[in-house]
């Protein structure tokens, strides 16, 4: 299967899941304070996810979707994650992925600009 396909597929199950967790959020957090730290990780998890699965999509046509996918999957994971899992659990312990998978990101939306 094309590198380009693989990376569509993905931008699919990434947008279906970040719609998921919004969805979750939005109801979860329902009766929390707006500006409760928690619900703010969450929220910006999510925003994140979204604009990255977008991300997905132009990453498969580019000229090394591979790579591209791999450094915006890799980034999502990393970022989105650790903020989701802090928001859901109050546990601070994977808080140190985020940076790295902020740089994930960076590289790999520079990796779809060459």
């Amino acid at each position: 299967m094309a590198a380009s396909l693989v990376v569509q597929r993905l931008a699919g199950v990434s947008g279906a899941l970040a719609v998921a967790a919004g969805a979750y959020g939005a109801h979860g957090f329902k009766n929390k304070d707006p500006d409760d730290y928690s619900r703010v990780l969450y929220e910006t998890a999510n925003k994140y996810h979204f604009y990255h699965s977008i991300a997905l999509l132009g990453a498969s046509r580019c000229r090394k979707p591979a790579v591209a996918g791999a450094l915006l999957v890799l980034g999502t994971g990393a970022f989105c994650g650790s903020l989701y899992h802090q928001a859901l659990t109050e546990d601070p312990v994977l808080r140190k992925l985020a940076p790295y998978g902020g740089m994930f990101l960076i590289a790999g939306w520079l990796a779809i600009a060459i």
